[in-house]
């Protein structure tokens, strides 16, 4: 799980935009009553048969429909594309369940794309890091330090940093900035998602998808945190080793039996309505996990039968569940950690991950491992 670099959840009535002034309001009201009038039509209707969904089920299918209609609607300068139209329609009329919902990757589209970076490489390993659109400070710090270098122990390896559409009144100015960033470093990859915290599970499905249709040709890939360090060299020698599984691998901090949190106050809350299960199935903690590249396919394929919730490394469990599959611990699993109390040379030159409290010590804790002599005395 992302920690709170995605900002949080932003009021509707910030997001609604010129986009819908600059619309015909009566023919865009005719349109979502038609839908409308369908979609009450074909509740009742279908929720007679003995083999339909609960009126509760489709409630919330329609209410995901709502949500998702003004996240579409409601960004300047980001037109309802024709594919989404399409994905919308779907989602009201659906006969199967759950199948298309907020989750589901496809739903959404790439404002700002990097779509030849694995056809100019092609990569053993791609790194997708889900960062919030004004966190200029977490992206330059990783560029200064476990991205800056594209060919590691004699492996090519891509850093790409995921997105979505900035919040709050100034917007249209992070917009802007982030197009110039993207000019200098073409690193980005955008999506019309609003980019909060709760819509975590959307990003990383959507770097899912990013990498199942623009960068099918990397052999790993790894989604890790802005708040990261990682330790670039010991993760390639990992994935160099014999007998690491080509296929249906995902390895990194596995979690076992972890209770589902019930409590309203807590960043982690999960309503049962949402996930009935009091435990989650066996995952990957979301700091940072790695996973053969022919995982992002199924992992998008299946999504479409799994109800989504807000915790995105437990809904990745979710997948390998449904997908039949198991994580896998890694050769060390000592490599891949998440805190420790104080900054050691010698342990982060044998690990893998640590969770940092800022971008100024991973460029410190980067300086000094990488400084002359011998990290361990």
């Amino acid at each position: 799980m992302e920690e709170s670099d995605s900002g949080g959840t932003v009021p509707k009535r910030q997001l609604i935009s010129s986009l819908l002034c600059r619309q015909k309001k009566s023919s865009f009201q005719s349109w979502f009553g038609v839908l409308l009038m369908l979609g009450l039509v074909f509740a009742v209707c279908y929720t007679l048969s003995d083999s339909s969904p609960s009126w509760t089920q489709f409630y919330e299918h329609y209410q995901n429909f709502i949500k998702k209609t003004n996240q579409v609607n409601s960004h300047p300068g980001y037109p309802v594309h024709p594919k989404h139209r399409e994905s919308l329609r779907i989602i009201l009329n659906s006969t199967e369940g759950i199948k298309y919902h907020q989750a589901y990757a496809p739903n959404y589209h790439f404002i700002m794309d990097n779509k030849d970076v694995c056809k100019v490489w092609t990569p053993f390993l791609a790194l997708l890091v889900p960062v919030a659109p004004h966190n200029v400070a977490a992206r330059d710090a990783i560029r200064q330090t476990w991205a800056n270098r594209s060919v590691v122990q004699g492996e090519v390896v891509i850093t790409l940093f995921m997105l979505g559409l900035p919040g709050g009144d100034d917007a249209e100015q992070v917009q802007e900035t982030l197009k110039q960033e993207n000019l200098k470093h073409q690193d980005l990859i955008q999506s019309n998602f609003m980019d909060t915290y709760l819509n975590l599970t959307i990003k990383t499905m959507v770097i899912m998808d990013w990498l199942a249709t623009h960068c099918p040709s990397a052999a790993y890939a790894m989604k890790v945190d802005s708040d990261m360090f990682l330790n670039i060299d010991n993760l390639v020698i990992m994935l160099q080793k014999p007998g690491i599984p080509t296929e249906k691998y995902l390895t990194g901090m596995l979690m076992w039996d972890r209770p589902v949190v019930r409590s309203k106050d807590s960043k982690w809350y999960v309503p049962e309505e949402m996930y009935p299960d009091p435990t989650y199935p066996t995952y990957c903690l979301g700091m940072g996990y790695l996973f053969s590249n022919d995982l992002p396919e199924k992992f998008v394929e299946v999504s479409k039968t799994i109800k989504p919730f807000n915790i995105e490394d437990a809904y990745i469990g979710m997948c390998m569940k449904k997908l039949g599959l198991q994580p896998t611990s890694p050769p060390d699993a000592s490599q891949f950690k998440a805190y420790n109390k104080q900054y050691d040379r010698c342990e982060y030159s044998k690990i893998i991950t640590y969770i940092l409290a800022s971008p100024e010590q991973l460029v410190e804790y980067w300086t000094d491992l990488k400084k002359p002599g011998a990290p361990c005395k």
